[in-house]
C-alpha cells in the first residue's frame, strides 16, 4: 500500500498515485526500439524505505540520485529470468510501454520469514537507466503461490527538482581486469569493510585471492572474458567489524555486522544507503562486501548484496557460495544447519529458486531435461545416515558457540565434517547424476535439490552442479555477452 509520507511529493510533480489492484503475471513486453530515445546514458537510483508491521507494509521515498554512467546492457533491458521475491518495472507514463525490469530479493523479504513480532524499516534501492520522459515505477512481490502482486507504484518525473542528476563523488576504485565496455560485460565490484587505511594492501590481496578462486570454478572459469571486476577502497577508522555475539563492537563505514536476524554467522549490512553511496559512480551490476575478519561468516541475497569474511579459513568457499545466491538467485540446498527462518510448512510451495523444487509433479521437474533416462524421481540417497552425522556436527558446533571458541576451533570442526560428509556423498549409484534428492532449502522433507552434492549444499570442493551452472550461464547471458 502507499505510504502517507509520499503525499506531499505529489504537488512537486515527482510522484502520482497509480497502484493497481490487478494481479500482474509474468508477461513478455517490447523493449524500446532505441535505448538513446528512451534513456540518457546515466544511472537513476531510487532509494526508498520499506516498512513492515504485523502483515502490513508501506513504502516511502528517500531520494532519487544519479549513480553515474549507465553500466548495463543497452539491448537486454527486460528481465527474462523471473527470479527473486520482488521485481521492479519501469513503464513509459504516456504509452504504458515497459522500458526496463529486473527481479531481486531483499533483507525485508528474509525478515518476513523469521516470524517478526515488531515493526521494522529497511532501506532499499532500485537502479535503471535515467529516463528522458516521466515513467511509472512499479514494485511487485510474489504471493504465497508465487504469483506476482502489486505492492507500490509511483510516477517519476526525471526533470523534477527532487531528481538529483549531479555526478556522484569519485570513489577510490582499482581494476582487477577489464574485458570490454561496461555495457557489454558483467560488471562486478568488491568493496572493503573493516580495513583501516594501513590495512588496504591486505584488502587488495584478499580481493585478488577471492576473485582468482571464483574464476577457477565453472562456469565462471569458462566465462571470465564476459566479466569486468573492480574494487573500491573504503578505509575504516577501526579494524574489523561488529560481532555482537562475541562482544566485539565496531562502527564501520558500511555497518556490516554478524548476527543478522540473530544468526551468528550471518554477515551483511542493513545500511543500504551507505553501501550504495560508497559504490556510486562505479560501473557495477553485482557487488560483494569483503570483510576484514577471521570469524566464519557471510551472506548473499539475489541482486541485492553479498558479503564474505575474507580472513576466515573457509573464506573461498563462503565467497563462492554466497555469490551464487547473489548472482543467480540460487537457493541453499542444505537443510541440517540452524537458520533464522521459519520452516516446517506442511505444504511446500514450488520455490522460485532455479535449483530447488517441491516436486509436486515429477513428470514436470523443472530441470528434467538434464536427468538421464532410468534415474528415479525422487532419487534415493543415504539420507538417514547423513542426517545422523549432521546432528553430531551441529551439537559439537553448539558447544563451541557456548564457550565462545576461537575461529580456529570452528575450522577444525568444518574439516572433520567435510571429510565425513564426502564418504556419504561421493558414492552410490546416483552420485554425480542429476535427479531430485530430498532435503533442500532448510527442509528435511518436501523440498528437493538437483544433485547429491553441490557447493550450494556442502563445503566439499565439488563446484556448482549442472542445474546451478546453467542458472549462472543464464544470468551472464542477460547482463553480458555482447551489446
Amino acid at each position: 500500500m502507499r505510504s502517507s509520507q509520499l503525499l506531499p511529493l505529489l504537488a512537486l510533480g515527482l510522484l502520482l498515485p497509480g497502484s493497481s489492484p490487478v494481479v500482474n503475471p509474468k508477461r513478455p513486453a517490447a523493449a524500446p526500439l532505441d535505448f538513446g530515445a528512451a534513456f540518457r546514458d546515466t544511472t537513476m537510483r531510487v532509494d526508498y524505505y520499506h516498512t513492515g508491521d504485523r502483515g502490513r507494509e508501506s513504502f516511502a521515498l528517500d531520494r532519487i540520485v544519479s549513480d553515474g554512467r549507465w553500466a548495463g546492457s543497452r539491448t537486454r533491458l527486460l528481465d527474462s529470468l523471473d527470479l527473486g521475491t520482488w521485481r521492479y518495472l519501469v513503464e513509459d507514463s504516456a504509452s504504458g510501454t515497459l522500458l526496463y525490469s529486473r527481479g531481486y530479493s531483499s533483507l525485508y523479504a528474509e525478515w518476513e520469514t523469521t516470524g517478526p513480532t515488531e515493526a521494522k524499516t529497511f532501506h532499499e534501492s532500485v537502479r535503471f537507466p535515467w529516463p528522458r520522459a516521466p515513467v511509472r515505477l512499479r514494485l511487485e512481490r510474489r504471493d504465497r503461490e508465487n504469483r506476482w502482486r502489486p505492492a507500490w507504484a509511483s510516477y517519476i518525473n526525471p526533470g523534477s527538482p527532487l531528481a538529483n542528476p549531479a555526478e556522484p563523488p569519485p570513489a577510490q576504485v582499482w581494476t582487477l581486469f577489464e574485458n570490454g565496455p561496461p555495457a557489454t560485460q558483467v560488471d562486478l565490484v568488491l568493496v572493503s569493510e573493516g580495513y583501516t587505511r594501513a590495512e588496504l594492501p591486505r584488502f587488495r590481496a584478499d580481493v585478488r585471492r577471492l576473485v582468482d578462486t571464483l574464476f577457477k570454478v565453472e562456469p565462471f572459469r569458462s566465462r571470465r572474458r564476459d566479466f569486468n571486476v573492480r574494487a573500491v577502497e573504503v578505509p575504516s577508522p577501526v579494524s574489523g567489524v561488529n560481532r555482537p555475539q562475541s562482544g566485539e563492537f565496531r562502527r564501520t563505514p558500511l555497518s556490516a555486522t554478524y548476527g543478522i536476524f540473530g544468526l551468528e554467522r550471518y554477515l551483511l549490512t542493513e545500511d543500504n544507503r551507505a553501501l550504495r553511496d560508497a559504490l556510486s559512480g562505479v560501473p557495477y551490476e553485482f557487488l560483494e562486501i569483503v570483510v576484514n575478519s577471521a570469524a566464519y561468516g557471510g551472506g548473499g541475497i539475489y541482486n541485492f548484496q553479498a558479503a564474505t569474511a575474507a580472513r576466515a579459513p573457509a573464506s573461498a568457499y563462503v565467497f563462492i557460495h554466497e555469490f551464487g545466491h547473489h548472482f543467480a538467485g540460487l537457493g541453499d540446498e542444505y537443510y541440517t544447519s540452524p537458520v533464522a527462518y521459519q520452516t516446517g510448512a506442511p505444504v511446500k510451495v514450488e520455490p522460485w529458486e532455479p535449483n530447488l523444487t517441491a516436486l509436486h509433479d515429477p513428470a514436470a521437474l523443472k530441470w528434467g531435461d538434464l536427468v538421464e533416462p532410468g534415474t528415479p524421481i525422487p532419487t534415493p540417497w543415504p539420507k538417514a545416515e547423513y542426517e545422523e552425522l549432521s546432528r553430531a556436527i551441529q551439537e559439537a558446533r553448539r558447544l563451541l558457540l557456548e564457550r565462545n571458541a576461537p575461529p580456529a576451533a570452528f575450522d577444525s570442526l568444518f574439516q572433520v565434517q567435510r571429510a565425513r560428509e564426502r564418504a556419504y556423498l561421493a558414492g552410490g549409484p546416483y552420485a554425480g547424476k542429476v535427479g531430485a534428492f530430498e532435503g533442500a532449502g532448510y527442509e528435511a522433507t518436501g523440498l528437493y535439490r538437483p544433485e547429491l552434492d553441490c557447493i550450494m549444499f556442502s563445503r566439499n570442493p565439488v563446484g556448482f552442479c549442472r542445474v546451478c551452472g546453467r542458472a549462472i550461464e543464464q544470468v551472464i547471458a542477460l547482463y553480458g555477452a555482447g551489446p
